[in-house]
């Protein structure tokens, strides 16, 4: 029944513009793993990769319509050598000058706008370096500025994790650490392509990624999670990837930070670095890497602003100015001749040592091509004309740069088409796939370090009550707010605090007074790299939070600096999830309760604790939400689903449901129909809770059967007679608790006694007594009397009442919240949720809600082994889950896998039935014509089901309310019921 996990990427489907089908095998890094092992794990849920059923459509974009304010621009036949030759010194000059734009929203009288038309008229400035800005603020100026130049702009930006680094509202992945974390190259290749892609979409020419840089130095203030690795091989390995997938879609990526940026502790935003390691050192750690890269055909390099006197005979020189780094090493020892990009040339590490003309002038000297982001072009310019005047320079030195970027712009199409095409955007950025791609990627990145006690999966049974406590450097007061609001989805009791540079001395000691109430206690660390501030908690929080997990089960969550565990070593859990991004969030909460499983490796060595690839392996074994396709379902087909319920309320088989699939541990889909009654005043919502009625049998006594087997503390042999002395002699003897699962005791289908018996003691007396209407075994004939008896057996041999049995052995733990029986006694925020079941004229004389629909179970007090149980969507969905794992759930078993098989498979001479389970029966079954001939679940009379086949790993759940108004309607239910079991198989991507 249980299908085991293992990655496998093979069957990715490339997202070429032919849409064509390309099989691969996923590379895995080449380091031996110090791990535990991933084979076969108990109850684990078997993971698909998204990338093998995603498919895309790629739009063809509309040409670009033509402005009239545009100005006379070079035409697409441009020969370069000719234009080169036509161009004024100073337009030349003004090629080699890229500055800072925003992609934000302006007038056109706006200063920055009008600066930068300055800029580009005035200075003839090669292009632009976009910072922050959105999607069409950023299209729309772009645009713009195309238009007022006479020669294309050449588009560049920062895009280390997705062009959500500087773009909202596009894609953003977890940084390249997080990547590397994975053990699968083939995700670094995704991640170039999918933010290529959108940088295309965006009219971006030149990316500036991957990092290359080897983070070696867990006291590096700049690089950190932004390099894939501290192995240079590791990071040759994703770095290559990354560079290919942006390459296939026609944008230039950009290696940085040459010749390495990852061993300083110094931020070169702030001040020069100086790295003193020779040459040796260098060419086998740092460049190892760019030499890679460079090997494979890499195109483009930037340069750091790193000294390394060793290398040089002028040790003031940072590596962008200085030719023994460029031309030396670069140029003549890697054979690079491709294009030569500064860093920004305003940050201190130069902009404090020269001035703006002899920055540039140096660094062209020293082979760079691209100047960024100069703190006064203005003057730059001049002093570069003044310097070919002088001749410190040569006119012949800056032709050969600007040959190099009117070459890329003629090969990248822009002296044809410069603008972007605005209709398209829609098509092509964050796109459902980008999203889907981006998310496993994020998911397979968690990274366990530490499982104290065996902490993970969290279960509120073991930890009812749980502190959360959010550090942050900063003073926003929102930091972690996602994290808490998420985990609460998991957990009934989190509490949640705030530990910034705003946090009060009141605050703390409310942390201290909350933490003495709490079973567990977890950090999120939200300390990442910033330009300009450490990475590491500073020592009053780190002395606070000493205090507060002293003695106390904790784990610590690192969003961001994965060093943070260096700090807080003696933490029970320690999970690195890399970055503090809402899909990040999202990703890591699951698994901290099982629904997610936990694969990653340690890219980088943390000194003291771990080693370069050391990570522990955490299989999924709970449900988590997550997107149709993560379980290779088809989204248009599942809408099948909609029109088959909307049409069933419209036909009044009932005023509203929910329907829930859970397939391959996610419940891909769940949506609530309708209202809770025909006078449409209150939509049904998907946590809706219906009374369940006859599903009880299975969700409530038949497994507490099952365990009181496997306990042995009851035989599905054994004489009912053992239990009930009324069952001991003549006809009814030979009846066991086989008979009463399988509904072939003798006893008769119903009986009314709520007519003239209206307690619990007459109702159970007059069952006891009743006499067989046919010979035990010899027929099967569906009865709630035996199961109602069972109920009885149930507390006589456990000591407890049904409902509390269930809930201790099984719903409590399970983490079933809204599963109950009786809910009026659980409370408003359970009986809010219920739509009524029936307005009965009979009995009651009242609208039945939030009490058990059945008569004879509500006279036995709401709890029977026949009816009477709550439930909702979700906890139906957990239930079935854990059913599916071979009773194996969160990382706890509670049923054996060969029970669930003898009491799911057929058993009955006369019927299909299993063990108190129906099981899939015939053409006409409610479970469809398409699932599996192994499938098993039940049928409850308000309307309710759920049918588990275990063979596709799927479950579907039906709630309803059909017998509202009155039972006489919703005779179509059962045909309802195999509509929407077909779409959901139907939807399964084969």
């Amino acid at each position: 029944m249980t299908t085991h996990f293992k990655i496998s990427l093979k069957n990715i489907l490339l997202l070429v513009i032919s849409s064509a089908v390309l099989l691969f095998s996923t590379q895995s890094c080449s380091a031996s793993q110090k791990t535990t092992s991933k084979s076969s794990p108990v109850g684990s849920i078997q993971q698909k990769s998204v990338l093998n059923t995603i498919t895309e459509q790629n739009l063809k974009p509309e040409e670009a319509s033509a402005t009239a304010d545009q100005p006379k621009q070079i035409a697409d036949s441009v020969n370069v050598d000719s234009l080169l030759a036509e161009m004024s010194l100073k337009e030349k000059i003004g090629q080699l000058f890229f500055v800072r734009a925003y992609g934000y929203y302006k007038s056109n009288d706006s200063e920055t706008y009008q600066k930068l038309l300055r800029q580009i008229q005035n200075y003839h400035i090669g292009g632009v370096v976009f910072f922050n800005g959105t999607v069409y603020g950023q299209a729309i100026l772009t645009n713009k500025l195309q238009r007022a130049s006479k020669l294309p702009l050449w588009v560049t930006q920062d895009m280390e994790y997705g062009a959500a680094m500087r773009i909202d509202g596009t894609t953003r992945f977890v940084p390249a650490m997080g990547i590397a974390a994975t053990q699968k190259p083939d995700y670094a290749y995704w991640m170039g392509k999918v933010t290529a892609q959108e940088a295309t979409a965006l009219g971006v020419n030149q990316i500036f990624a991957p990092v290359l840089d080897v983070n070696n130095n867990p006291l590096n203030p700049v690089i950190n999670v932004r390099s894939f690795s501290g192995d240079p091989d590791i990071v040759s390995k994703f770095g290559n990837k990354f560079i290919e997938g942006a390459e296939s879609e026609n944008v230039l990526p950009t290696a940085k930070h040459f010749p390495g940026h990852g061993d300083t502790d110094i931020d070169s935003h702030l001040s020069l670095p100086v790295i003193e390691y020779d040459f040796a050192r260098l060419d086998s750690v740092e460049l190892v890497p760019f030499r890679s890269a460079i090997n494979n055909g890499l195109k483009s390099v930037m340069s750091a602003h790193i000294s390394f006197p060793a290398l040089s005979p002028d040790s003031s020189l940072p590596a962008t100015m200085d030719p023994s780094v460029l031309n030396r090493i670069l140029a003549d020892s890697l054979n690079f001749d491709g294009l030569v990009v500064s860093d920004g040339l305003e940050m201190q590490g130069i902009s404090s040592h020269f001035s703006p003309g002899q920055a540039v002038i140096q660094a062209l000297k020293a082979g760079v091509d691209l100047m960024l982001l100069s703190p006064d072009e203005l003057t730059a310019l001049h002093e570069i004309e003044q310097a070919v005047g002088t001749g410190k320079i040569s006119e012949k030195r800056i032709d050969n740069s600007v040959r190099k970027l009117l070459k890329w712009k003629k090969q990248q199409g822009l002296f044809e088409n410069r603008e972007v095409d605005i209709e398209s955007l829609s098509a092509n950025i964050n796109t459902r796939k980008n999203r889907l791609i981006a998310d496993e990627i994020s998911r397979k990145s968690l990274t366990l370090l530490k499982n104290n006690n065996d902490i993970l999966p969290i279960r509120a049974s073991e930890y009812p009550k749980v502190m959360v406590v959010s550090v942050s450097d900063g003073k926003s007061g929102y930091t972690g707010s996602s994290f808490v609001s998420q985990l609460r989805d998991y957990h009934p009791d989190i509490s949640a605090h705030l530990l910034d540079r705003r946090t009060s001395k009141e605050e703390k000691q409310e942390m201290i007074e909350d933490a003495r109430k709490a079973d567990l206690i977890i950090i999120g660390s939200f300390i990442y790299v910033k330009s300009g501030e450490k990475v590491q908690l500073d020592s009053e929080q780190l002395s606070f939070l000493k205090k507060l997990t002293k003695n106390k089960p904790s784990i610590l969550t690192a969003f961001g600096n994965p060093y943070v565990v260096q700090d807080l070593p003696d933490t029970d859990v320690q999970l690195l999830a890399w970055s503090a991004n809402g899909g990040q969030v999202k990703s890591t909460v699951p698994a901290l309760f099982g629904g997610s499983e936990i694969s990653g490796r340690l890219p980088i060595s943390i000194p003291g604790l771990y080693s370069i690839n050391h990570g522990l392996y955490l299989p999924q074994t709970a449900v988590r939400y997550d997107e149709p396709e993560v379980s290779g379902l088809s989204r248009d087909s599942l809408r099948n689903i909609d029109r088959i319920m909307n049409e069933a309320i419209f036909d009044s088989t009932f005023p509203g449901g929910v329907v829930t699939v859970v397939k391959d541990g996610n419940i891909a889909y769940q949506k609530g129909f309708g209202y809770e009654t025909y006078e449409k005043l209150n939509p049904i919502k998907e946590d809706a809770v219906y009374d369940l009625a006859s599903l009880t049998k299975v969700t409530a006594t038949t497994v507490a059967v099952m365990k009181l087997v496997e306990e042995g503390k009851i035989s599905l042999k054994d004489k009912i007679g053992k239990y009930i002395p009324e069952f001991s002699e003549g006809k009814k003897k030979n009846i066991t608790i086989a008979n009463f699962l399988l509904h072939n005791s003798g006893l008769p289908p119903f009986r009314v006694y709520v007519d003239s018996l209206k307690s619990e003691e007459e109702i159970i007396e007059a069952i006891k007594t009743e006499p067989l209407t046919y010979k035990t075994g010899s027929d099967y004939r569906y009865s709630d009397l035996g199961f109602i008896l069972l109920a009885e057996i149930v507390e006589q041999v456990s000591g407890k009442p049904l409902d509390q049995y269930v809930r201790e052995k099984f719903y409590y733990p399970l983490g079933m919240s809204s599963t109950f029986f009786n809910p009026k006694q659980v409370g408003n925020h359970l009986t809010t949720r219920i739509p009524p079941t029936e307005i009965d004229t009979v009995y009651r004389d009242t609208t039945i809600r939030a009490e058990v629909h059945d008569e004879r179970a509500y006279f036995l007090n709401g709890v029977a082994g026949h009816a009477g149980l709550f439930s909702s969507g979700k906890d139906l969905a957990i239930f079935c889950q854990m059913l599916l794992n071979d009773g194996w759930y969160a990382g706890r078993r509670y049923l054996e896998p060969s029970t669930i098989e003898k009491f799911t498979k057929r058993q009955a001479k006369h019927s299909n039935r299993g063990y108190g389970f129906d099981r899939k029966s015939g053409k006409n079954s409610t479970a469809g014509s398409l699932t599996s001939e192994k499938t098993f679940g039940h049928l409850g009379f308000t309307g309710t089901s759920y049918w588990i086949d275990p063979e596709r790993d799927l479950a579907i759940i039906i709630l309803t309310n059909r017998t509202y108004p009155y039972r006489s309607y919703g005779e179509n239910i059962s045909t309802i019921r195999a509509k929407v079991a077909d779409a959901v198989v139907s939807s399964i991507i084969e």
